[in-house]
């Protein structure tokens, strides 16, 4: 039975005040926007990257701060990549974009072993573009699509496969310094997302160089997951520890000094709240 059209409006109403105030709230508290900044919005033509830049799109009329945004793609010369489909919403919306034109699928397609997983390599490529054409431009600030899914996966993927607890900061330098990233997704579920992008009826473009592979190591942490969903507040939960670490309770060396613990020290340091820092807000 079809649901009535005032209640779908009110639920998407819900639904992007969500998505706003959470995208709001991850910018304030990492500070990723500041006055003046010039964003690289990097659009894939996905549904996490037209969300992210729906979104700042509307926070960038209300900011407390001025900022431009630019959205960017790179055109990987895959074959049969519909190539008028981004520049026609892009121009039908309003928002300076550009667009890179680099085969790095030829390089991926002969690098690569058939039947082995694209991803990593593909990634790197598109990532050293991204930043060559950022530093070229002058961009501030480079946003990714990446959200609180993303990130709560990735972590599980460095425990499992990687032995190392490290998932994916709202906020990073680039090895290089030259960079600041920033992923404004950061708490918002993909649910929430998909949720979004279907009834914005994005023209999405699906990867058929990497995101068609089977059994990849994320697809299995993906519905491993998805499982644990099903217990409320699981996910939540994982992700509220990611911002709740106690070093002194974990097993690395470098990060608190078990080795100087003594029976009668009182002044080791203490694992508390960082000072408060004025920052500016912007949840709507």
């Amino acid at each position: 039975m079809p649901q009535n059209p005032k209640k779908q409006n009110l639920e998407f109403n819900k639904l992007q005040k969500r998505l706003r105030r959470n995208v709001g709230q991850a910018i304030t508290d990492y500070q990723m926007i500041e006055d003046g900044d010039r964003i690289m919005v990097c659009l894939s033509g996905g549904k996490d990257s037209y969300t992210l830049l729906d979104i700042l799109l509307n926070l960038q009329r209300t900011a407390p701060v001025h900022f431009e945004i630019t959205a960017v793609n790179l055109d990987q010369k895959q074959p049969g990549f519909p190539e008028h489909v981004l520049p026609e919403y892009l121009e039908s919306i309003g928002v300076p974009y550009h667009i890179i034109e680099e085969d790095t699928y030829s390089i991926v397609k002969r690098v690569v072993p058939e039947g082995k997983t694209t991803c990593g390599l593909c990634s790197r490529l598109r990532r050293g573009n991204l930043y060559a054409f950022a530093e070229k431009h002058g961009f501030s600030k480079i946003a990714l699509g990446h959200h609180r899914d993303d990130i709560i996966e990735t972590l599980f993927l460095n425990m499992f496969h990687g032995g190392t607890i490290k998932a994916m900061p709202p906020k990073l330098k680039s090895d290089n310094g030259k960079h600041i990233v920033i992923r404004p997704l950061a708490y918002c579920s993909e649910k929430d997302i998909i949720a979004f992008a279907e009834h914005k009826a994005f023209p999405i473009i699906p990867c058929n160089l990497c995101g068609s592979q089977d059994h990849l190591q994320r697809q299995a942490i993906k519905a491993m997951l998805a499982e644990w969903s099903k217990v409320p507040g699981r996910i939540e939960n994982i992700f509220r520890s990611l911002k709740n670490v106690k070093p002194s309770h974990l097993l690395d060396r470098d990060l608190y000094p078990f080795t100087e613990l003594r029976q009668d020290d009182s002044e080791m340091p203490e694992e508390s709240e960082s000072p408060g820092i004025q920052v500016i807000r912007f949840n709507s």
